[in-house]
């Protein structure tokens, strides 16, 4: 029976509800967008179609990569995960020691290759976690150990943690640091050891805002954005502004203000403000709808699995895609301090879209295989 019902709700033996979400939020993503980059593409580029153009071409190479991996059997990926975690060492030493890489503020966070731009943070989240379904899926006999169960990954997650911080990028190292929690929980570590490391990591990373006077007022500033309005509470004031004047409807598609040179990065990693501004409460319900479908169905792709490396392996990519949403929704409702998280498959960016769509294909590719299964 339970075969039968399967094969009923997807031919094609693929998850159609975690496809369906997927496509409609980067169809909702594409649309907002382009109203929410329009104004500066044509004031800095002289070419309001500018941001548009190129997302529509990192969409079409996601989707392509989205059938490739649905495709390219697992073990292919399992196989190369040491290569994975070399080469995205290499692209991190790259990105802090190298002219190639750059960025702003002060920050060097990307590298660039002639026309192609490479955020080498997104690449490192999906080589950690096919790493960490590796060790968590063939260590269970001693994942309850200090030296062989828990050292380890953390010493493999603290390095790449330090090459970001190098960067500097402290949210960086903070997602990574989240991926190796949650995943080390669901692997079965110690929670003694758990809990000290995480208390570890916060102890270090207030002792890290606190001396530098910059990171410290940015961070404490969602506490009360209006102290500070004009400088390290602007960002999240104008976001509040968009939700604000939204309302339940909206101002209508294309109507919003923020977007109009006030709210900086509004079609980065604040689009949803513009969203619910333009499409007020109704429309900003629909993301978290679809974010809500992608939460289920990763859950139900990673407990359907009957191998170990491959649940884990579910987990972990969903967990990517999970942890960026509720981020970045919690990012620009000021619930948590400001950090450059983009909403998957809705944000501007080649490298975090790539990305999205390579852990929606690999989540597509074991919900198919399951369902041949059964």
């Amino acid at each position: 029976m339970r075969g039968a019902r399967i094969k009923r709700s997807s031919g094609t033996g693929i998850d159609l509800w975690l496809l369906g979400a997927v496509l409609a939020l980067s169809g909702l993503g594409l649309v907002v967008l382009f109203s929410a980059s329009s104004i500066m593409a044509e004031k800095f580029f002289d070419d309001k179609f500018y941001f548009i153009k190129k997302q529509v071409v990192f969409t079409l190479a996601g989707l392509i990569v989205l059938a490739c991996t649905i495709k390219i059997p697992r073990i292919f990926f399992y196989k190369l995960k040491y290569l994975w975690l070399i080469l995205v060492f290499g692209l991190l030493c790259l990105t802090v020691f190298s002219p190639l890489g750059y960025g702003a503020g002060g920050a060097r966070r990307w590298l660039k290759f002639g026309p192609l731009t490479i955020q080498a943070l997104e690449l490192a989240k999906v080589a950690l976690v096919f790493y960490l379904a590796y060790f968590f899926s063939h260590k269970q006999e001693l994942v309850k150990t200090f030296s062989v169960g828990f050292l380890p990954p953390t010493i493999i997650t603290a390095s790449l943690c330090a090459l970001l911080m190098l960067q500097p990028d402290f949210g960086g190292a903070a997602y990574l640091a989240l991926i190796l929690f949650f995943m080390s929980l669901i692997g079965g570590t110690r929670l003694v050891y758990l809990v000290s490391s995480a208390f570890l990591a916060v102890a270090t990373g207030f002792v890290l805002i606190v001396q530098s006077p910059y990171r410290f007022r940015r961070w404490f500033a969602f506490l009360d954005p209006f102290k500070d309005a004009q400088d390290s509470g602007y960002q999240l004031v104008q976001s509040l502004y968009g939700f604000g004047s939204g309302g339940m409807w909206g101002l209508g598609l294309g109507e919003g203000r923020q977007k109009l040179l006030f709210l900086p990065e509004a079609h980065n990693d604040f689009i949803l403000a513009v969203l619910g501004e333009e499409l007020g409460f109704v429309g900003f319900s629909l993301v978290f709808i679809l974010v809500g479908v992608i939460i289920w169905r990763v859950i139900r792709i990673s407990c359907d699995q009957q191998e170990m490396e491959d649940r884990f392996a579910a987990f972990g990519l969903g967990l990517i895609l999970i942890l960026g949403a509720l981020l970045n929704i919690a990012v620009v409702l000021g619930t948590v301090p400001p950090k450059g998280v983009p909403m998957p498959f809705v944000s501007y960016g080649g490298s975090n879209l790539l990305v999205s769509f390579f852990c929606a294909g690999f989540l597509l590719n074991l919900s198919k295989r399951q369902k041949a299964r059964g």
